[in-house]
């Protein structure tokens, strides 16, 4: 399996976007998320996502997002895997202030989304992500430099055992508009090792 922007299909196409082989971007529109219920009670699903199909079991995708244009709260771009509204997950940066900015993840299953974050300088405007797949678990991490990995989180999607869409995706949620730049996108055999403790249970 390889990354084929010929491959890709839009979930709510945006009106501004350029789809190359080796550069995406994606022009943000204002009132643009995901969420689903959690803590804020309301549910936005209308952001814009890029996705190819797989039923591939194993196997890993990067991407290096650029945000030097982000400026307003909560602008972000980053990897999705969105099934459907209730089932999904995304990572990516989300704009603060001028000190800094939330890296984070958000995993929805049957209609209920949580936020993981840690908080990075505001200076960093580029971040790498390498998502990968074990059959229904899923890992995400980032990278500063595209070289070096560091996991932000292991989840489990319940609806995410068969047939998934995986990609990108970018939104403002506030009154905003920026251009995310997405490069160096690829799929890899699984860069997520089998664990070597304890064994697993018997069903």
């Amino acid at each position: 399996m390889s990354f084929d922007t010929t491959r890709l299909a839009w979930i709510r196409e945006p009106k501004n976007y350029s789809v190359k082989e080796d550069r995406i971007a994606i022009r943000t529109e204002p009132h643009t998320d995901l969420w689903q219920k959690t803590y804020y009670r309301f549910i936005n699903d209308n952001a814009p996502v890029l996705q190819m199909t797989t039923s591939e079991p194993y196997f890993s995708f990067v991407v290096k997002t650029c945000f030097e244009d982000a400026h307003t709260r909560f602008d972000q771009c980053g990897i999705v895997l969105y099934l459907d509204s209730e089932n999904w997950l995304k990572a990516s940066v989300e704009y603060e202030n001028d000190s800094f900015q939330h890296l984070g993840s958000v995993v929805t299953n049957q209609g209920f989304s949580d936020w993981a974050t840690t908080q990075i300088d505001a200076h960093v405007k580029e971040v790498w992500y390498r998502l990968s797949r074990r059959e229904d678990d899923y890992r995400i991490e980032y990278s500063f430099d595209g070289e070096v990995f560091h996991q932000m989180r292991i989840c489990h999607l319940v609806k995410g055992d068969q047939e998934i869409q995986f990609g990108i995706y970018a939104c403002s949620p506030e009154e905003s508009s920026f251009t995310a730049i997405f490069s160096e996108m690829e799929v890899m055999d699984c860069q997520w090792p089998a664990h070597d403790g304890q064994a697993p249970n018997m069903d």
